[in-house]
């Protein structure tokens, strides 16, 4: 005997997410299905507007990724023109970007994720001494002593004393998964609470580079901040100073309190690099450049597909590939001119909305037919998982040296075999190594642009084909983008210097994708399967799993208004695009 038993909306996520998972006698999933229910429209909203401002208008996909959209969409155009930006410009970019990595993947951990595993309110019952100690034997944090956890702990209890558990809200405390001690859920508690105070240090960055955060400002050829040491409005030497000392306090953060605790939670819960899965295949664009923006050779993350666990043999993607590159909406909520069982490239992308699903609300979705507002991206008619493992994979792959020394440091720790990374804790895993690469990136990138300032190589901006007249007639572009939650790709086509199409294939995306044309199942709904349920009412081991790809829905997903409609007019202070 079977039963579905739905978890909506899935918390601690961006957007919206619905899954239903099939259990059997046993309370073990054997089905699992993955719904975006929240609808945008901006590759809409772009068409016929100036492509040099289509990166403020996909900024706003996501509030959480900030700046990930706007990289992607400048070099989708910069592509598309041919464009170089110069090499200052492109050293900011990767401070921009690897800032952007340290800071969410820390945000993830301690705010999204780890509630997954930490029972918050058995803290209550921890040793403050006890938590010291464990405190000064993994690493040299300073906010060590007895006295200062014996102070988080007296927070945490003024909180459930006051009957309303604010920020640790909707969760599962008690749950029987649960299996830390005391002592170190308080540990992971005092750092969740210290984390949210070290993100204004992170976001320095951003704010300097692009001028505010969230969302800062860019230009297509290169960046809006230009360098000038003697200006009050430039990038000058004391900027410079604010941005090395954050550049420390990230690295620090990473080495003394991310990387240990990881390492001190992990051991408890190694069953779970047995579970989580699902494909075994995984796809990255590649990120951070050389000088050269266009030359994959020299990325640091490599451009990649990986077949069922393959590392032997890497595969490089082309994402102009017509054949390969496809976007499938058998299961999901629009219309193609060539029928619902058509796959297009996104430069022949379609955004047509058809809404056929139960009227809400309703109890269960109808699997059999449509039923999620994602598409169903696919590399050549195979479903691929993106993000910090397919990352991690591939630079282990390729022999990047630090990240073959972590994986094998963690892997060596916990005592576990190389497979243990294709695992929801691999997952967890690869996200902590990643961010120890990109926070050691950000001193690397910080020196080089220190080393191209002393030498006179200050241009931040390429404006040789700002104006469309210099443009061809008919042009198109890829812009890539590894945003922490995996690959990102912007499509652009341009005509007589007007977008003709805009589309956005997101991590999120491709991992939260329903069943495509041949069934087959998305990163999500696979990663499920196999899982035991210690309380279908209580699906603490759906939220680890899906929390481990750290979904963010707003960006998957295409915009409608509260009463259904597409959205009309939007205003931009150059003119009113009508839809």
């Amino acid at each position: 005997m079977s039963e579905r038993i739905v978890v909506d909306p899935i918390t601690r996520i961006e957007g919206h997410l619905r899954i239903e998972a099939t259990l059997d006698a046993s309370n073990t999933i054997t089905e699992a299905f993955s719904s975006g229910t929240m609808v945008r429209g901006i590759e809409k909203i772009l068409i016929g507007r100036d492509p040099r401002e289509a990166w403020a208008f996909t900024q706003r996909a996501c509030g959480v990724c900030t700046t990930v959209h706007s990289f992607a969409s400048i070099r989708s155009v910069e592509d598309a023109l041919k464009i170089k930006i110069p090499k200052a410009a492109n050293l900011i970019r990767n401070l921009m970007i690897a800032q952007q990595y340290v800071h969410d993947h820390v945000m993830h951990f301690y705010h999204l994720h780890a509630l997954d595993w930490v029972d918050v309110v058995s803290c209550l019952k921890a040793d403050p001494i006890q938590t010291s100690i464990i405190q000064q034997k993994i690493s040299p944090w300073p906010n060590s002593s007895p006295a200062y956890f014996s102070d988080v702990r007296n927070k945490v209890q003024a909180i459930v004393d006051s009957g309303q558990l604010s920020i640790f809200s909707n969760a599962y405390w008690g749950h029987a998964a649960y299996k830390l001690p005391p002592e170190i859920n308080l540990l992971a508690v005092a750092h969740y609470l210290e984390a949210l105070d070290w993100q204004r240090d992170a976001t320095k960055i951003h704010t300097i580079f692009g001028g505010k955060n969230p969302h800062p400002n860019f230009v297509v050829g290169g960046v809006p901040m230009p360098i000038d040491l003697n200006s009050d409005t430039a990038l000058n030497a004391e900027r410079l100073s604010i941005i090395s000392d954050s550049i420390d306090k990230m690295i620090t953060f990473v080495d003394q309190v991310y990387l240990p605790d990881l390492l001190a939670i992990a051991p408890y819960y190694l069953e779970y690099g047995g579970i989580g899965e699902g494909l075994g295949n995984f796809l990255t664009w590649g990120e951070f450049p050389g000088e050269d923006n266009s030359d994959i050779s020299k990325f640091l993350v490599p451009r990649a597909v990986i077949l069922n666990r393959d590392l032997t043999n890497i595969q490089v993607p082309d994402p102009g590939d017509f054949a390969k590159m496809q976007e499938y909406i058998t299961r999901s909520w629009y219309d193609y001119k060539g029928g619902d069982q058509a796959g297009l490239h996104p430069w022949q992308g379609e955004t047509e909305f058809n809404y056929t699903g139960p009227k809400p609300p309703y109890d269960l979705l109808e699997v059999n037919q449509k039923y999620s507002w994602l598409k169903a991206p696919r590399w050549a008619e195979t479903p691929m998982e993106v993000g910090p493992l397919a990352r991690v994979l591939a630079m282990y792959a390729v022999g990047h040296e630090q990240t073959k020394e972590l994986v094998n440091l963690v892997l060596t720790t916990l005592d576990v075999p190389i497979g243990a990374v294709f695992s929801t804790l691999g997952r967890t895993a690869a996200r902590a190594i990643e961010t120890k690469v990109f926070a050691d990136s950000l001193r690397t990138y910080y020196n080089d642009l220190v080393a191209e300032i002393k030498i006179g190589n200050t241009q931040t901006y390429n404006g040789e084909k700002w104006e469309p007249t210099s443009w061809p007639a008919s042009s198109r572009g890829f812009g890539y983008m590894e945003a922490p939650r995996g690959a990102l790709g912007h499509w652009i086509v341009i005509e007589n210097g007007k977008i003709a199409n805009y589309q956005m294939v997101v991590p999120t995306t491709w991992n939260g994708s329903p069943r495509d044309h041949k069934g087959k199942p998305g990163a999500y709904e696979a990663s499920l399967i196999g899982t035991n349920m210690a309380d279908p009412n209580s699906p603490l081991e759906i939220l680890r799993t899906i929390h481990s790809f750290d979904p963010c829905m707003a960006c998957a997903i295409h915009m409608i208004d509260a009463k259904g409609q597409t959205v009309g007019d939007v205003a931009t202070g150059l003119d009113i695009c009508h839809r």
